[in-house]
């Protein structure tokens, strides 16, 4: 039974994996046309951004750099349940990329970033609301090894989108505010 949970998980991961690494050549491929279809705030066309954004990167460093990071958060949130992770993680996408379109600069957003900073928002704010020693030990896990991407939320870099940032990590901390008394209720 063990197995079958951990291999689905699993699968899961590897396939989003693969997900971003064939997107990546196709971007390459075609010389970074795919990027053209990252969030652009406030005008029409950059609305396909808002479900698209997360799954493309200005380059292969990009990519690299927020893939693990994606990995390792998407893995720990998958303990909760599978159902759980892909509704969080709508929630962050659609929350972020909406946010980003209505008050980022102005400017071709993309990356998983926000996406990242909305899972990490997440399993901090878990053990706040539900309390429970497993959320509680992933909040000092996260803090511990992914403490330092706090200083993402600081615009310190131009060519880093903050906003995705900052509002990634607010639509994590609102996802679990809005879950916690379903989340309690279902234990």
């Amino acid at each position: 039974m063990m197995a079958i949970w951990f291999r689905q998980r699993l699968h899961i991961l590897i396939g989003l994996a693969s997900i971003f690494i064939i997107i990546q050549l196709l971007d390459t491929l075609t010389s970074g046309a795919l990027s053209y279809l990252g969030i652009i705030p406030r005008h029409a066309s950059g609305l396909i951004g808002i479900p698209l954004s997360p799954f493309l990167h200005s380059s292969w460093e990009h990519l690299f750099s927020n893939l693990p990071a994606l990995l390792v958060l998407s893995a720990l949130l998958m303990t909760h349940s599978i159902r759980y992770y892909v509704f969080a993680s709508l929630f962050i996408i659609f929350m972020e990329g909406t946010l980003v379109w209505l008050f980022g600069r102005t400017a071709i957003h993309v990356g998983a970033s926000g996406w990242i900073f909305g899972l990490w928002g997440l399993l901090l704010a878990n053990a706040y609301f539900l309390r429970r020693a497993k959320d509680l030990f992933f909040a000092i896990l996260v803090f511990i090894y992914y403490g330092g991407i706090a200083f993402g939320l600081l615009p310190l870099q131009e060519y880093i989108s903050t906003e995705g940032h900052i509002f990634g990590a607010i639509a994590g901390l609102v996802f679990s505010w809005l879950t916690k008394k379903w989340i309690i209720t279902n234990r």
